[in-house]
């Protein structure tokens, strides 16, 4: 049961849960985003993992990075089978066959496996109300198997099922926001993050894993190899994605919104998207498109944490 408090991220223990020796690729974001959050959530956690790169990478057999009970699941039901650890937990402890103690159950994919493909069974898990955290490792595509895009693909973004061609400028769609479509199940916590921010990553994680109920957090996980960047870019990037406003940091407790990383002004997304291959054929017209989308987008969310902030106020 979520019953702790959060432990100061300067109060971590010192031990690893997700190891040294997998196979991720160079300069990987989403590889530091797995050890902060498996760091933050600690020893008593068990982790259901969906197909994607994360499980590649870390279970060629024999061998495996997980030092605490993993679970490889299929794409699509990575919510449900944590859903059902969690139920059999909390049944085994009332029969008095474990004793009562605070066990995390942590589901983990990547955006198609979350805003795709595991859609279905992630609703589920969270109107139901289980007390679990779903964490969305977001690299913006179907990186582990060959780059193909997905419902958190950014406009504009060339994949190799949305090539970048003379008529046709990549993807045409705009990325789902599962965030907001977690809010909208009005659970207890929903969050985003990056490891660019690691301190606000973790503080995160902690606040979802110590909340009854059901917690969401969607992290932005800089991939270098799908966005044709430098490996040692990874970190810049992604702080990029905050200060240009594509990825704001926020969080939803209990209805209210609150950003939790601040700028007093936005870079212009031009600097964020001219540094990655994916974009570069963007022309002048198509960037100003982005970022009068992002401006609008930035606005409702400061529109939001001021109503929620004022009805708090007035209760």
């Amino acid at each position: 049961m979520k019953t702790k408090k959060p432990t100061p991220y300067n109060q971590l223990s010192k031990e690893e849960f997700f190891l040294s020796g997998h196979r991720a690729c160079q300069g990987c974001a989403e590889a530091l985003a797995v050890r902060l959050v498996q760091k933050a959530a600690g020893r008593d956690t068990i982790v259901a993992c969906a197909t994607g790169c994360m499980e590649i990478v870390s279970s060629p057999f024999p061998f495996t990075s997980w030092n605490l009970p993993w679970i490889h699941v299929a794409f699509e039901n990575t919510a449900a089978v944590a859903s059902g650890v969690e139920a059999g937990l909390k049944a085994l402890m009332r029969k008095g066959k474990l004793p009562q103690r605070d066990i995390k159950v942590i589901a983990m994919a990547g955006d198609g496996g979350t805003s795709d493909i595991g859609l279905q069974a992630l609703s589920g898990a969270l109107e139901r109300g289980h007390n679990l955290t779903y964490v969305c490792y977001d690299n913006e595509a179907y990186m582990n198997t060959g780059i193909q895009r997905s419902s958190a693909t950014p406009f504009g973004a060339s994949t190799t099922t949305s090539p970048a061609g003379k008529k046709v400028p990549g993807q045409i769609t705009w990325k789902k926001n599962m965030p907001e479509i977690a809010v909208a199940h009005q659970i207890p916590y929903v969050a985003t993050a990056c490891p660019s921010y690691p301190i606000d990553l973790i503080q995160k994680v902690q606040k979802a894993i110590s909340k009854p109920g059901p917690a969401y957090i969607h992290i932005l996980s800089v991939c270098p190899t799908g966005w044709r960047i430098p490996s040692n870019l990874a970190i810049k990037v992604g702080r990029l994605a905050v200060r240009t406003g594509i990825f704001p940091l926020y969080e939803v407790e209990d209805g209210i919104y609150r950003i939790t990383q601040k700028t007093s002004k936005l870079l212009p997304v031009k600097e964020y998207l001219t540094i990655q291959g994916r974009f570069r054929h963007l022309t002048e017209e198509l960037i100003s498109q982005i970022q009068e989308r992002v401006n609008q987008e930035y606005e409702l969310l400061l529109k939001k944490v001021a109503m929620t902030q004022g009805e708090k106020k007035e209760e």
